[in-house]
């Protein structure tokens, strides 16, 4: 059994280093994990290391999206003791139900009102953390009763956690864009009400929508990320969250966008209603996020962010004090966590994979450096 754990453990550690998408590589990790640690179901859910906000997920096994509300409702406004946010400020970063609940179960609204349509005997919570940062959390089910996770498999997952955050990480730049967002006159806003139905919506965020759901808006309930946003954005109006929420997340197209929502007040003061905007993401809040993705040291981060300004490796190494043939052992180093050969293809990889499409179309810059057709 240890070997064949240490033999998963290797597999996990070569899959996220392989540069695969955020579903490929997430299904393919958890195959590998369940010969380790068995479990029945599972969601993987790819976060915004600057929010904490989930963004998406991978599920695997019995578990479908037919309850994704409720599954929500419970992570973001329900008051729930072990939700992700507490998991990811435990040491070890992992939480299992039946340890939490002191084994009554029943004690979990989460499990009285949602996990029992799967019949869920435990469940074991990861927070996905890489070098401080959270890319992601995941969720591990067991099938009936006298199924509770181990301390030595609990001790196991909590070892492998940062392996599947590098995974979630590469995964979230492993896909660049392959096709334009839909036409749209400024930003997507919508307007939720208290039974997440949409009853206001500007023109063209069908379109925009249907770029994040796939289909047309109408024929599918609320994107998972937006329903979570809305969430957050309640317990902002209650005054249990201390910021707007907000969001960096990919479009189906492989386009990065930006969301953001925030409650909307009756004249009596009381708040219901939630209004929700997307819109295209730019430069500044898209570099960071790509340049933590890379996984890069302290040091290799102030030379790509030295090399990105276009400054020379001469002018790099007077800058931070280094010898020119360190800055370009660090600017190696950075090319081959990108997978990148010169700093052009750098340039391509942090900006472009964005812009350039927008670019070939012959879209008109403005002053400010945005595009304004």
């Amino acid at each position: 059994m240890q070997e064949a754990a240490e033999r998963a453990r290797r597999e996990i550690r070569a899959l996220a280093s392989a540069g695969l998408d955020l579903p490929t590589f997430g299904r393919a990790a958890l195959d590998v994990l369940t010969r380790a640690v068995p479990f029945s179901a599972a969601c993987l859910a790819p976060a915004d290391p600057a929010s904490n906000l989930i963004t998406g997920n991978v599920k695997w096994g019995g578990v479908g999206d037919e309850r994704d509300d409720q599954w929500i409702f419970h992570e973001y406004e329900g008051p729930d003791p072990f939700n992700f946010q507490v998991v990811s400020e435990r040491p070890g970063g992992v939480a299992t139900a039946m340890v939490e609940t002191g084994g009554d179960l029943q004690s979990s609204v989460r499990f009285t009102e949602l996990y029992h349509h799967w019949d869920v005997g435990d469940e074991a919570r990861m927070a996905l953390q890489s070098d401080g940062a959270s890319w992601g959390f995941l969720a591990l089910f067991r099938e009936g009763a006298r199924s509770a996770f181990t301390g030595a498999e609990q001790e196991y997952l909590s070892g492998v956690r940062a392996t599947l955050a590098v995974g979630l990480r590469a995964g979230t730049i492993a896909s660049a864009a392959t096709e334009l967002l839909p036409a749209v006159q400024g930003p997507v806003v919508l307007v939720v009400d208290s039974a997440d139905e949409i009853v206001r919506l500007s023109v063209g965020a069908a379109d925009g929508l249907a770029n994040l759901t796939g289909e047309p808006i109408g024929r599918s309930p609320l994107p998972f990320s937006v329903r979570a946003l809305v969430g957050v954005a309640r317990r902002f109006g209650r005054g249990e969250h201390p910021t707007v929420p907000r969001m960096r997340l990919r479009s189906r197209s492989g386009h990065w966008l930006v969301a953001h929502a925030s409650p909307l007040l009756s004249p009596d003061g009381g708040a219901s209603d939630v209004v929700v905007t997307l819109e295209e993401a730019r430069p500044p809040e898209i570099v960071p996020l790509v340049v933590a993705a890379l996984g890069l040291t302290g040091r290799e981060q102030d030379v790509v962010t030295l090399a990105l300004q276009g400054v020379s490796t001469a002018d790099m190494a007077r800058a931070l004090e280094l010898s020119g043939y360190t800055v370009q052992d660090h600017l190696k180093s950075i090319f081959e966590k990108a997978g990148v050969r010169s700093r052009r293809e750098l340039l391509a990889k942090v900006f472009y994979d964005q812009y350039a499409p927008r670019l070939g179309t012959g879209a008109t810059l403005g002053p400010s450096g945005w595009f304004i057709t």
